[in-house]
Parts: C-alpha cells; sequence; structure tokens
C-alpha cells in the first residue's frame, strides 16, 4: 500500500505543479529551456505513473471495504461511453462538448474515477480513484480561477462536426475498451459481474 500512496502522491504531485508551485514551471522553462521541462515533465510523469500502476497491482489483493451491487457495472460502463466522448473531445478542435464542458479532459477524468468508484470496494482501488476524482475537481477548480485572472482563455469554437467525431471516436473507443482493451490492459473484464 506505501507504493500505492507514494505513486499516487508523486504523480498527482507532477500534474498540481501549477497549483501548488505557480512559479515554478516558469523558472524551470527559463533555466533549462522549454523543450528540456518538458522532457524532464514527461519522464518525470511516466516514472511515477509505472510507480503507480505497480503500486496498484501489488495493493490490490486487499480485502474489500464495500462490494458494490452487481448492477453498479452497469452504470460504471454507460459513465465511461461519457468520459471517452468527453477525452476525444479534448483532443480534437473544439466542437459544442469541448466549449460547454470547458476542460473535456479533466471532466473525463473526473468521470471515469467517480465511475470506477461505484463499482470498486476494495482500499486500493478506493484510494486510486478517490485521489484522482479528488485531482480533478482541484484541477477544474484551479483552472476557473486561472481563467479568471485571465492567464488561460477557453478554446474557441470551431465546428460542430467534431462534436460528431468525437462521439463517433469516443464510442468506437469505449466499445474496444469493453470489448478487449480492459481485459488485456487491467486484467478485468468489465462485462464479468
Amino acid at each position: 500500500m506505501a507504493l500505492l500512496i507514494l505513486g499516487i502522491v508523486l504523480f498527482l504531485g507532477v500534474h498540481l505543479i501549477r497549483v501548488v508551485a505557480p512559479g515554478l514551471r516558469t523558472s524551470m522553462i527559463a533555466s533549462i529551456g522549454e523543450s528540456g521541462w518538458k522532457i524532464a515533465y514527461s519522464v518525470a510523469s511516466i516514472l511515477t505513473l509505472i510507480l503507480l500502476i505497480y503500486g496498484f497491482g501489488q495493493a490490490r489483493d486487499m480485502t474489500p471495504i464495500w462490494s458494490p451491487p452487481f448492477w453498479m457495472s452497469h452504470i460504471t460502463i454507460l459513465l465511461m461511453l461519457f468520459a471517452m466522448i468527453c477525452l476525444v473531445a479534448s483532443l480534437l478542435p473544439a466542437g459544442h462538448i469541448a466549449v460547454r464542458t470547458k476542460h473535456p479532459m479533466v471532466l473525463s477524468v473526473k468521470i471515469w474515477a467517480l465511475a470506477h468508484l461505484l463499482s470498486n470496494g476494495d482500499g486500493a482501488a478506493i484510494l486510486l480513484f478517490a485521489a484522482f476524482l479528488a485531482w480533478g475537481v482541484i484541477l477544474r477548480i484551479s483552472l476557473k480561477r486561472r481563467q479568471r485572472a485571465g492567464e488561460i482563455t477557453l478554446r474557441p469554437f470551431v465546428s460542430a462536426k467534431y462534436d460528431l467525431y468525437a462521439i463517433i471516436i469516443g464510442v468506437i473507443v469505449w466499445a474496444l475498451i469493453i470489448w478487449r482493451l480492459h481485459a488485456w490492459i487491467i486484467g478485468v473484464s468489465p462485462l464479468v459481474m
């Protein structure tokens, strides 16, 4: 469990640098350059993600804290459809989905975390998904404050065709995850109750 906690703290800490240490990024870019910062940030993200995944795998055999009802997995699967659509919308030029949700990637992570909290009752899963949900809430509040302060601007609307693309691609990715990818990557099929 200690490795999981360390992985969560380091991974989410790296991804909250602008919130907890706003000047660090700027000073690091001034010191090592933008490409140097991107490389250091990427390496730190990958290494802490590996630690988080390893720690989760080690802590996974914990005794369940609660047993979700069997139908909760159906809600999780449905919520994940919306998470995938938001994720894809965050990667495309802005359509209505991206404009209305303002930060679709953060929303996607929050939906993913909440969905998995609903259908997982062991301590490691609760800790992991609650931490990601809290991260998403903190980051969304920070982004809203930065927007009000004029530090960031939201993406302008480009075309509704990107909403259609987000929905189509999101449904395909969601279906692939349900069909095989979740079992292949995570080791558990979401269709098994």
